[in-house]
Protein backbone atom coordinates (compact mmCIF):
# COMPACT_ATOMS: atom_id res chain seq x y z
CA UNK A 1 0.00 0.00 0.00
CA UNK A 2 1.31 3.10 -1.26
CA UNK A 3 2.19 5.54 1.77
CA UNK A 4 3.31 8.93 -0.31
CA UNK A 5 0.38 11.44 -0.13
CA UNK A 6 0.00 13.67 -3.39
CA UNK A 7 1.09 16.83 -1.43
CA UNK A 8 4.31 15.54 -0.53
CA UNK A 9 4.84 14.76 -4.37
CA UNK A 10 4.06 18.34 -4.70
CA UNK A 11 6.77 19.57 -2.26
CA UNK A 12 9.42 17.25 -3.70
CA UNK A 13 9.11 18.23 -6.96
CA UNK A 14 9.22 21.71 -5.90
CA UNK A 15 12.06 21.34 -3.83
CA UNK A 16 14.16 19.72 -6.73
CA UNK A 17 12.88 22.35 -9.48
CA UNK A 18 13.75 25.21 -7.02
CA UNK A 19 17.71 24.28 -6.67
CA UNK A 20 18.27 25.27 -10.33
CA UNK A 21 15.03 27.56 -10.84
CA UNK A 22 15.34 30.55 -8.31
CA UNK A 23 12.30 31.69 -9.85
CA UNK A 24 9.91 29.46 -8.25
CA UNK A 25 8.03 30.88 -4.88
CA UNK A 26 5.82 28.93 -2.82
CA UNK A 27 3.33 30.87 -0.82
CA UNK A 28 1.05 29.54 1.78
CA UNK A 29 -1.49 29.97 4.52
CA UNK A 30 0.07 29.18 7.83
CA UNK A 31 -0.01 25.56 6.59
CA UNK A 32 3.24 24.21 5.69
CA UNK A 33 2.83 21.20 8.13
CA UNK A 34 -0.24 20.08 6.58
CA UNK A 35 0.90 21.07 3.18
CA UNK A 36 3.94 18.44 4.07
CA UNK A 37 6.03 21.54 2.91
CA UNK A 38 8.47 21.67 5.71
CA UNK A 39 11.00 20.14 3.58
CA UNK A 40 10.80 22.58 1.13
CA UNK A 41 11.16 25.33 3.73
CA UNK A 42 14.24 23.86 5.28
CA UNK A 43 15.75 23.75 1.34
CA UNK A 44 14.78 27.18 -0.30
CA UNK A 45 13.78 29.85 2.52
CA UNK A 46 14.64 32.77 0.44
CA UNK A 47 12.20 31.06 -1.78
CA UNK A 48 8.76 30.82 0.43
CA UNK A 49 6.51 33.20 1.84
CA UNK A 50 4.89 32.68 4.84
CA UNK A 51 0.95 35.00 4.59
CA UNK A 52 -0.60 33.48 8.01
CA UNK A 53 -4.17 32.48 7.88
CA UNK A 54 -5.10 34.93 4.98
CA UNK A 55 -5.60 33.58 1.63
CA UNK A 56 -6.95 36.31 0.23
CA UNK A 57 -3.54 37.85 0.74
CA UNK A 58 -2.41 34.56 -0.21
CA UNK A 59 -3.70 34.72 -3.62
CA UNK A 60 -2.63 38.47 -4.54
CA UNK A 61 0.63 38.34 -3.26
CA UNK A 62 1.24 35.37 -5.58
CA UNK A 63 -0.43 37.36 -8.24
CA UNK A 64 1.97 40.15 -7.71
CA UNK A 65 4.61 38.60 -7.65
CA UNK A 66 3.82 36.30 -10.83
CA UNK A 67 3.42 39.71 -12.55
CA UNK A 68 7.28 40.16 -12.06
CA UNK A 69 8.25 36.95 -13.66
CA UNK A 70 8.37 34.53 -10.42
CA UNK A 71 6.58 30.81 -10.38
CA UNK A 72 4.08 31.21 -8.33
CA UNK A 73 2.75 28.58 -6.04
CA UNK A 74 -0.24 29.17 -3.52
CA UNK A 75 -0.57 26.70 -1.12
CA UNK A 76 -4.21 26.42 1.30
CA UNK A 77 -6.22 23.73 2.15
CA UNK A 78 -9.21 23.60 -0.64
CA UNK A 79 -11.70 24.35 1.46
CA UNK A 80 -10.22 28.06 1.83
CA UNK A 81 -8.92 28.59 -1.10
CA UNK A 82 -11.90 27.84 -3.40
CA UNK A 83 -14.17 30.05 -1.37
CA UNK A 84 -12.09 33.15 0.78
CA UNK A 85 -10.14 33.97 -1.93
CA UNK A 86 -13.08 33.54 -4.84
CA UNK A 87 -12.37 37.23 -6.00
CA UNK A 88 -8.76 37.45 -6.02
CA UNK A 89 -8.37 34.35 -7.92
CA UNK A 90 -11.46 35.62 -10.64
CA UNK A 91 -9.82 38.97 -11.02
CA UNK A 92 -5.33 38.98 -10.33
CA UNK A 93 -5.32 35.37 -11.65
CA UNK A 94 -7.38 34.00 -14.19
CA UNK A 95 -8.87 37.23 -15.83
CA UNK A 96 -5.51 38.85 -15.79
CA UNK A 97 -3.43 35.51 -16.31
CA UNK A 98 -1.11 35.34 -14.54
CA UNK A 99 1.51 32.34 -13.83
CA UNK A 100 -0.31 31.47 -10.45
CA UNK A 101 -0.74 27.78 -9.82
CA UNK A 102 -3.37 27.36 -7.31
CA UNK A 103 -2.53 23.84 -5.01
CA UNK A 104 -5.97 23.18 -2.62
CA UNK A 105 -4.93 20.69 -0.11
CA UNK A 106 -6.91 18.18 1.97
CA UNK A 107 -9.50 18.69 -0.99
CA UNK A 108 -12.72 16.80 -0.95
CA UNK A 109 -14.30 15.22 2.58
CA UNK A 110 -10.68 14.88 3.50
CA UNK A 111 -10.77 17.00 6.97
CA UNK A 112 -13.54 14.20 7.59
CA UNK A 113 -15.07 15.16 10.95
CA UNK A 114 -14.43 18.76 10.72
CA UNK A 115 -17.65 18.69 8.70
CA UNK A 116 -19.01 21.53 6.09
CA UNK A 117 -16.88 24.29 7.19
CA UNK A 118 -13.70 22.17 6.26
CA UNK A 119 -14.83 20.31 3.14
CA UNK A 120 -14.60 21.59 -0.39
CA UNK A 121 -16.72 20.07 -2.79
CA UNK A 122 -17.61 22.96 -5.13
CA UNK A 123 -14.66 23.57 -6.59
CA UNK A 124 -15.06 22.32 -9.80
CA UNK A 125 -17.84 25.01 -10.24
CA UNK A 126 -16.81 27.87 -8.31
CA UNK A 127 -12.79 28.00 -9.85
CA UNK A 128 -13.54 26.44 -12.97
CA UNK A 129 -16.24 28.68 -13.68
CA UNK A 130 -13.57 31.41 -14.34
CA UNK A 131 -11.53 32.19 -17.43
CA UNK A 132 -8.43 30.81 -18.05
CA UNK A 133 -8.45 28.73 -14.92
CA UNK A 134 -7.55 25.29 -15.68
CA UNK A 135 -8.57 22.43 -12.95
CA UNK A 136 -6.90 18.97 -12.00
CA UNK A 137 -7.97 16.14 -9.96
CA UNK A 138 -4.63 14.03 -10.16
CA UNK A 139 -5.56 10.51 -8.74
CA UNK A 140 -2.34 9.49 -7.41
CA UNK A 141 1.41 9.73 -6.69
CA UNK A 142 2.33 8.95 -9.90
CA UNK A 143 0.41 11.24 -12.03
CA UNK A 144 0.99 14.00 -9.58
CA UNK A 145 4.06 14.28 -10.06
CA UNK A 146 4.23 14.40 -13.67
CA UNK A 147 1.04 16.92 -13.65
CA UNK A 148 3.62 19.11 -11.73
CA UNK A 149 6.35 19.09 -13.55
CA UNK A 150 4.17 19.75 -16.69
CA UNK A 151 2.86 22.98 -14.83
CA UNK A 152 6.52 24.35 -14.30
CA UNK A 153 6.61 24.58 -17.63
CA UNK A 154 3.68 26.98 -18.44
CA UNK A 155 2.56 30.47 -17.71
CA UNK A 156 -0.95 29.55 -17.23
CA UNK A 157 -2.89 29.66 -14.14
CA UNK A 158 -3.89 26.86 -12.67
CA UNK A 159 -5.90 24.65 -9.76
CA UNK A 160 -4.98 21.48 -8.84
CA UNK A 161 -6.38 19.81 -5.94
CA UNK A 162 -5.16 16.90 -3.74
CA UNK A 163 -6.38 14.95 -0.83
CA UNK A 164 -4.90 14.48 2.79
CA UNK A 165 -3.76 10.87 2.43
CA UNK A 166 -1.78 8.98 0.54
CA UNK A 167 -4.14 7.01 -2.11
CA UNK A 168 -3.81 4.01 -4.00
CA UNK A 169 -1.67 4.09 -6.66
CA UNK A 170 -3.28 3.86 -10.16
CA UNK A 171 0.07 3.50 -12.47
CA UNK A 172 3.42 2.15 -11.74
CA UNK A 173 6.92 3.74 -11.16
CA UNK A 174 8.12 3.79 -14.42
CA UNK A 175 4.91 3.01 -16.30
CA UNK A 176 2.96 6.34 -16.01
CA UNK A 177 1.05 7.39 -19.50
CA UNK A 178 0.41 11.19 -19.44
CA UNK A 179 -0.36 13.73 -21.68
CA UNK A 180 -1.17 17.20 -20.53
CA UNK A 181 -4.82 18.04 -20.78
CA UNK A 182 -5.76 14.70 -22.27
CA UNK A 183 -7.63 11.46 -20.43
CA UNK A 184 -5.54 9.01 -19.46
CA UNK A 185 -7.10 5.19 -20.88
CA UNK A 186 -6.80 3.17 -17.62
CA UNK A 187 -8.93 0.17 -18.58
CA UNK A 188 -10.71 -0.33 -22.00
CA UNK A 189 -13.87 -1.26 -22.50
CA UNK A 190 -16.77 -1.88 -25.31
CA UNK A 191 -20.27 -1.58 -22.70
CA UNK A 192 -19.63 1.39 -20.53
CA UNK A 193 -17.53 4.05 -19.67
CA UNK A 194 -16.30 4.92 -16.32
CA UNK A 195 -14.71 8.60 -15.74
CA UNK A 196 -13.15 9.59 -12.65
CA UNK A 197 -11.31 12.01 -11.21
CA UNK A 198 -9.33 12.29 -8.43
CA UNK A 199 -9.42 9.33 -5.22
CA UNK A 200 -12.53 8.31 -7.43
CA UNK A 201 -10.19 6.66 -9.82
CA UNK A 202 -9.26 3.84 -7.74
CA UNK A 203 -12.77 2.94 -7.03
CA UNK A 204 -13.63 2.48 -11.02
CA UNK A 205 -10.87 0.28 -11.77
CA UNK A 206 -12.23 -1.46 -8.29
CA UNK A 207 -15.20 -1.80 -10.31
CA UNK A 208 -14.17 -2.40 -13.57
CA UNK A 209 -12.76 -5.51 -12.24
CA UNK A 210 -15.66 -6.71 -10.68
CA UNK A 211 -17.90 -5.94 -13.80
CA UNK A 212 -15.46 -8.49 -15.87
CA UNK A 213 -15.91 -10.97 -13.95
CA UNK A 214 -20.11 -10.41 -14.45
CA UNK A 215 -19.45 -10.33 -18.53
CA UNK A 216 -19.44 -6.34 -18.62
CA UNK A 217 -16.65 -4.68 -20.19
CA UNK A 218 -16.33 -1.37 -18.13
CA UNK A 219 -13.73 1.14 -20.37
CA UNK A 220 -12.23 3.79 -17.55
CA UNK A 221 -11.50 6.96 -17.99
CA UNK A 222 -9.23 9.03 -15.66
CA UNK A 223 -10.19 12.53 -16.15
CA UNK A 224 -7.69 14.21 -14.15
CA UNK A 225 -7.59 17.29 -16.23
CA UNK A 226 -11.55 18.25 -15.94
CA UNK A 227 -10.70 21.93 -17.19
CA UNK A 228 -10.29 21.74 -20.03
CA UNK A 229 -12.25 18.52 -20.10
CA UNK A 230 -11.10 15.93 -22.51
CA UNK A 231 -13.79 16.42 -25.08
CA UNK A 232 -12.86 14.23 -27.57
CA UNK A 233 -12.16 11.08 -25.16
CA UNK A 234 -15.97 11.86 -23.83
CA UNK A 235 -17.32 11.86 -27.26
CA UNK A 236 -15.49 8.50 -28.13
CA UNK A 237 -16.75 6.78 -25.13
CA UNK A 238 -20.04 8.17 -26.31
CA UNK A 239 -19.85 6.89 -29.51
CA UNK A 240 -18.53 3.41 -28.66
CA UNK A 241 -20.43 2.40 -25.28
CA UNK A 242 -23.69 2.70 -23.73
CA UNK A 243 -23.96 4.96 -21.59
CA UNK A 244 -21.44 6.63 -19.09
CA UNK A 245 -21.05 6.48 -15.53
CA UNK A 246 -19.04 9.88 -13.95
CA UNK A 247 -17.78 9.64 -10.60
CA UNK A 248 -16.38 12.77 -8.63
CA UNK A 249 -15.55 14.01 -5.08
CA UNK A 250 -17.82 16.63 -5.86
CA UNK A 251 -21.64 18.06 -5.79
CA UNK A 252 -23.58 17.25 -8.67
CA UNK A 253 -23.89 20.98 -9.66
CA UNK A 254 -21.23 22.25 -12.03
CA UNK A 255 -19.02 19.19 -11.59
CA UNK A 256 -17.68 16.69 -13.91
CA UNK A 257 -20.85 15.00 -14.43
CA UNK A 258 -22.85 17.96 -14.95
CA UNK A 259 -19.89 18.73 -17.54
CA UNK A 260 -20.10 15.42 -18.94
CA UNK A 261 -23.92 15.62 -19.79
CA UNK A 262 -23.71 18.80 -21.76
CA UNK A 263 -21.57 17.78 -23.52
CA UNK A 264 -23.19 14.40 -24.77
CA UNK A 265 -26.42 16.36 -24.76
CA UNK A 266 -24.94 18.47 -27.57
CA UNK A 267 -23.01 15.85 -29.73
CA UNK A 268 -23.72 12.58 -29.33
CA UNK A 269 -26.79 12.01 -26.13
CA UNK A 270 -26.23 8.37 -24.66
CA UNK A 271 -27.37 7.58 -20.91
CA UNK A 272 -25.35 9.32 -17.97
CA UNK A 273 -25.43 8.54 -14.12
CA UNK A 274 -23.85 11.17 -12.38
CA UNK A 275 -22.52 9.82 -8.53
CA UNK A 276 -21.64 12.90 -6.51
CA UNK A 277 -21.80 13.68 -3.35
CA UNK A 278 -25.60 14.77 -2.31
CA UNK A 279 -26.77 18.49 -2.50
CA UNK A 280 -26.38 18.75 1.41
CA UNK A 281 -24.07 18.50 4.33
CA UNK A 282 -21.90 15.38 3.97
CA UNK A 283 -22.42 12.87 7.21
CA UNK A 284 -19.61 13.18 9.63
CA UNK A 285 -16.77 10.32 9.09
CA UNK A 286 -13.78 9.78 7.09
CA UNK A 287 -13.36 9.96 3.74
CA UNK A 288 -13.79 6.39 3.55
CA UNK A 289 -16.68 6.25 5.38
CA UNK A 290 -18.53 9.15 3.94
CA UNK A 291 -17.97 7.19 0.33
CA UNK A 292 -19.09 4.28 1.54
CA UNK A 293 -22.24 5.96 2.66
CA UNK A 294 -23.01 7.46 -0.52
CA UNK A 295 -21.86 4.67 -2.50
CA UNK A 296 -18.54 6.35 -4.21
CA UNK A 297 -17.32 3.14 -3.98
CA UNK A 298 -16.61 0.24 -6.11
CA UNK A 299 -19.90 -1.57 -5.16
CA UNK A 300 -22.28 1.52 -5.56
CA UNK A 301 -20.60 2.20 -9.36
CA UNK A 302 -20.73 -1.41 -9.67
CA UNK A 303 -24.68 -1.45 -8.98
CA UNK A 304 -25.20 2.06 -10.88
CA UNK A 305 -23.24 -0.24 -14.17
CA UNK A 306 -25.43 -2.81 -14.16
CA UNK A 307 -28.90 0.00 -13.41
CA UNK A 308 -27.07 1.20 -17.00
CA UNK A 309 -26.67 -1.92 -18.50
CA UNK A 310 -30.15 -2.87 -17.57
CA UNK A 311 -31.81 0.19 -19.27
CA UNK A 312 -30.42 -0.88 -22.63
CA UNK A 313 -31.68 -4.05 -22.80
Amino acid sequence: MNKTANKQVINDVLTKAARTDKDIVVLCSDSRGSASLSGYVEEHPDQFVEVGIAEQNLVSIAAGLASCGKKAFAVSPACFLATRSMEQVKVDVAYSNTNVKLIGISGGVSYGALGLTHHSVNDIATLGSNPNMRVYFPSDRFQTEKLMEALLEDEKPAYVRVGRNAVEDIYAEGNIPFEMDKATLVEDGTDITMIACGEMVAAAVEAAAVLKEQGISARVLDMYCIRPLDEEAVRKAAAETKGIITIEEHVAQGGLGSMVCQLTAAHKPVPVISLTLPDEPVITGTSKEVFNYYKLNAAGITEAALELMNREK
